[in-house]
């Protein structure tokens, strides 16, 4: 029986599963992501991990057929690599993954994907209807989209395709954006800003609220928890409803996509404030088709199951192109 490997490389943690032909899951392993000092650091964290859910499989590294690797970016395909994440130290640099882990496995079939690619590849792979125009969306620590149209997943020339997190929502720019660019998506309403959102409109707009705003720790499930309660909790995410739908409405003027999916931490956590308001006004805000807005059913593991469609589908999720 042949084993496949999915990784899932994020800003918070890295977690790698091993499945058979049907992406059956048997094994799994999970660690927190290294903030470096170096790249190195971060890509022995990688191959840990997966030899660690090798072990959990009873499978032998040397022995796997394929993998996919979804990570943060930026990317560079090319070289297998991440040039440079966005939010970590400038030690960090290059973060080696697909030369590695494939000498690790002992295989060339090692597909890197942004981590949102291989969401929609997962969503594409394990949907009844295996559509070939659709997207995943999330909305975490930060935003973007994995997109496939016509059947194709689009990755770009360099794997950095779908970083819509970095769509200008606002030309004002009140607020910046981790990557240092001003009235970003991101900047409003991911979970690492919504935070630092609800400070800038209560100094800017002097709004009363009991919220712990000059906390250290003070973080978005604070602000979700006071809503109906509190003024600035409203506020800020009646605001934050306002920029996702702007930012879903551009994005299907873009694709044009039957379904969305949408996953993340702050929409999984936050359904009714995030996804609900998404169905309910892109009818009176796009000229084109209205896609089916659903929230992802594979939980927080979209990402790496979609790593682990990629290894079976040669990188596409089509499960018409398995291997055999």
């Amino acid at each position: 029986m042949a084993s496949y490997v999915g990784v899932d490389l994020g800003a918070t943690n890295v977690r790698a599963v091993v499945g058979d032909e049907r992406a059956q899951i048997r094994g799994r392993a999970a660690s927190s992501t290294p903030e470096g000092p170096t790249g190195i650091d971060v890509t022995e964290a990688v191959l840990d991990v997966t030899r660690a859910a090798c072990d959990d499989a009873g499978v032998d590294p040397e022995t796997v057929a394929a993998a996919g690797v979804a990570s943060i970016g930026p990317l560079d395909l090319a070289e297998g690599l991440i040039d440079g994440p966005a939010n970590f130290p400038d030690s960090v640099g290059q973060v080696p993954l697909t030369g590695p882990l494939s000498e690790l496995l002992g295989t060339d079939e090692v597909h890197l994907h942004n981590d949102t690619v291989a969401g929609v590849i997962g969503e594409r792979f394990h949907s009844d209807r295996n559509p070939d125009d659709m997207v995943y969306l999330t909305i975490s620590s930060g935003i973007g989209a994995g997109v496939c149209v016509d059947g194709n997943v689009l990755e770009g020339w360099d794997g950095n395709a779908g970083e819509v997190g970095h769509d200008i929502v606002d030309p004002a720019g009140a607020m910046t954006c981790g990557c240092g660019r001003d009235g970003h998506w991101e900047a409003y309403c991911s979970g690492d800003n919504i935070p630092r959102y609800a400070r800038h409109l209560h100094e800017a707009e002097s709004v009363d609220t009991d919220l712990p705003v000059g906390d250290d720790g003070f973080g978005a499930p604070e602000v979700f928890d006071a809503r109906g309660d509190d003024p600035l909790a409203d506020l800020t995410l009646d605001r934050v409803r306002q920029w996702n739908l702007i930012g879903m409405t551009n994005l299907v003027h873009s694709y044009a996509p039957l379904v969305v999916f949408v996953g993340g931490s702050v929409a999984l956590h936050n359904p009714e404030e995030v996804v609900d308001p998404l169905r309910d006004g892109l009818a009176e805000s796009v000229f084109t088709n209205v896609p089916d807005i659903q929230l992802t059913t594979m939980g927080d593991d979209v990402v790496v199951k979609g790593a682990l469609a990629s290894a079976l589908t040669d990188g596409t999720g089509d499960r018409s192109q398995m291997q055999a």
